[in-house]
């Protein structure tokens, strides 16, 4: 298995260079790859800020990436789970980081509308900073 970088991902979706988009094509129709969350994160941020694709664009992108099958995302449930919740509106990177707190006994935050979200969409209990 091959652990893979964001680059490698963004190749891929996006096509944009020809010869790195062949060779990371290449990489992930040959071989089983290894996708760390933090690659996943990374990639979101890249496409929605670098290359200004929607963020319904980049979500959809990134979960059918995800479940292609040769690719082994790390923190695989907290992944999809953080995709859903973008799907639901949420940033990322905050579902990212509620997705993956779920074991948590609360999330603690000075964000007032990201307190809101890990209580009303992730379930969270939420403490006061």
């Amino acid at each position: 298995m091959l652990a893979i970088d964001a680059n490698i991902v963004v190749r891929f979706l996006t096509r944009d260079n020809e010869a790195q988009a062949r060779r990371a094509l290449e990489i992930i129709r040959d071989n089983d790859v290894f996708v760390a969350a933090t690659v996943v994160l990374e990639s979101e941020w890249v496409l929605r800020d670098a290359y200004e694709m929607p963020r319904d664009d980049v979500i959809r992108e990134l979960g059918r990436f995800c479940g292609l099958e040769r690719v082994t995302v790390g923190a695989a449930d907290a992944v999809h789970r953080a995709l859903a919740l973008a799907g639901s509106g949420m940033g990322f990177a905050d579902a990212l980081h509620l997705a993956q707190a779920q074991d948590c006994e609360a999330f603690v935050t000075f964000d007032k509308s990201l307190e809101k979200s890990a209580r009303e969409l992730a379930g969270l209990v939420v403490r006061k900073a």
